[in-house]
């Protein structure tokens, strides 16, 4: 068996390879308004991965994913939930921001099915082939449909945990830019939704720290 050190500088060397073949990828239409790829943050080497769903504004702006108020959010709601943004790897199902122009303005618009397709095979497998999470936290449906199954429902199977192709513990929470949306008590209880599955996440990683990875790829 690999050294635990080794082997975790080995996945932060690969995965650096792996942003850097990213940040000048052609594959979809996505990467002719970009301005940065928004690849990953955070530390390879940890048995918990993150996944939202795409970069927006801030994170284009950037190249560092969840850092505008969602991420300001996110890292108070880890906080909360015993961790540091550095304890966990935190990604998008698309890794480029997918935008529309409205109004004059440009704005933020959902991946189409298309781009996401494109994008999971080329960077998000590749990213969980090397990092091997035990845990995938997904922030929001369209990384649970990603990620868990495609008929994902949020409001009866977030915080629930599912086995998914990529990990046998993968569960959803609402996503940062959703809570901010909320109002008054709403807020305040879709916040704390989050960082209880924030805690169930970081408890899961401990109780099957010692079980042995799924072997996808």
């Amino acid at each position: 068996m690999a050294d635990p050190v080794t082997d975790r500088e080995e996945k932060i060397r690969r995965i650096e390879l792996l942003s850097q073949r990213a940040s000048t990828c052609p594959a979809c239409d996505l990467s002719q308004t970009r301005t940065h790829v928004v690849f990953g943050d955070g530390n390879a080497g940890s048995p918990l991965m993150l996944v939202g769903e795409g970069p927006g504004a801030n994170e284009d702006a950037t190249g560092v994913p969840f850092v505008g108020r969602a991420g300001k959010l996110l890292d108070e709601c880890l906080r909360e939930a015993g961790m540091l943004r550095k304890h966990v790897y935190i990604t998008n199902v698309v890794k480029c921001r997918a935008t529309l122009v409205a109004d004059g303005r440009i704005q933020n618009r959902p991946p189409r099915p298309e781009e996401s397709g494109t994008c999971v095979p080329l960077w998000l497998e590749k990213q969980i082939e090397i990092i091997q999470p035990r845990v995938i936290l997904c922030l929001g449906a369209p990384a649970a449909t990603a990620i868990i199954h495609k008929n994902f429902r949020m409001l009866q199977e977030r915080g629930q945990w599912q086995e998914s192709k990529y990990v046998k513990y993968a569960m959803a929470a609402l996503h940062p830019a959703y809570i901010l949306r909320q109002e008054g008590e709403a807020y305040v209880a879709s916040r704390q939704f989050l960082i209880d599955d924030l805690i169930a996440a970081r408890e899961k990683t401990i109780a099957v720290k010692n079980e042995p990875r799924m072997t996808l790829f």
